[in-house]
Order: structure tokens, then C-alpha cells, then sequence
């Protein structure tokens, strides 16, 4: 078993609704998070947000698909689960706080069980990478992409 653990703040100058905005177009998630081959909705709620997304990740020593199930705090931040996938399980979540002056805190947070396989591959120094590669990759992507648009 490997649990993978991380998460990473950062701050953003854009207002928290539009960090919002951009973290639930789940579609559109790969165009900033690069670790993030794809983004496909299979099923929507009934407020037509993305309510099951299957999505295909470069985890670097393979890419890693994973059907998961959104539950969404308007504003705030959203929660996943997956529901069926190459991990184990799979957590993750974005926390959003409003900093006043148009500037949010940004926290994306994952947590995971590989299992053994991908576990045996994710060990050591390759899981710190991945881990920090993850997180940085969500959470500055966030930045990168609200602060230009």
C-alpha cells in the first residue's frame, strides 16, 4: 500500500468567484493543469454541475485514470471522491478563502491509496516528485491561470 498524502496553498489575486469559477469548469481543467490529459463529464447534477468526471492524469511513471464524484460548496470549494479507477481510493479537495482586495487563498489538497502496484513505482524520492508535482500543478496552475485571465 502507498498513501499519498499532499496538499499546497497559494495566493491569488483574482476574487474568489473567479477562482471558483474556474476550479468547477472541470472541462476546461486541462488547459491549466498540465499534469491533466483529459477531462470527460459522464454525468451532470441536477443543477447541470460536472457531477462524475472521468480524468486522465500524468502521474510521470504512468498516466492514471480515475472516475470521480464531485460535491460542490458554491464559492467556498469542492470535494472529489473516486468512484471507480487505477488507485485504490482517491480524496481531494479546493478551499477557497476570500483575503479581501480582489485575493483569495488557494488550497488544493489530495489524499490516496496507489496500491501495491503503483505503489512499488511511487516510492522514495519518485513519490515526493510526484506529489509536489501534483499539488504545484493544481495550485499554481490555479494562480497562473486567474491572474492572466
Amino acid at each position: 500500500m502507498g498513501i499519498l498524502k499532499a496538499s499546497r496553498t497559494v495566493e491569488v489575486d483574482a476574487p474568489k468567484s473567479r477562482c471558483y469559477e474556474i476550479i468547477s469548469d472541470l472541462e476546461n481543467s486541462p488547459n491549466w493543469q498540465e499534469s491533466m490529459v483529459s477531462a470527460k463529464v459522464l454525468e451532470t447534477d441536477s443543477d447541470g454541475n460536472s457531477a462524475l468526471v472521468e480524468i486522465k492524469s500524468d502521474a510521470k511513471v504512468r498516466q492514471v485514470t480515475s472516475h470521480l464524484a464531485f460535491k460542490y460548496q458554491p464559492e467556498d470549494g469542492m470535494t472529489w471522491e473516486q468512484k471507480k479507477g487505477d488507485l485504490k481510493w482517491l480524496n481531494g479537495s479546493w478551499v477557497l478563502e476570500d483575503l479581501g482586495d480582489d485575493k483569495t487563498r488557494a488550497t488544493y489538497a489530495l489524499e490516496a491509496d496507489t496500491g501495491r502496484m503503483l505503489g512499488l513505482l511511487l516510492k522514495g524520492p519518485v513519490q515526493d516528485k510526484v506529489k509536489n508535482m501534483l499539488t504545484k500543478d493544481a495550485a499554481e496552475g490555479l494562480k497562473a491561470y486567474a491572474e492572466k485571465s
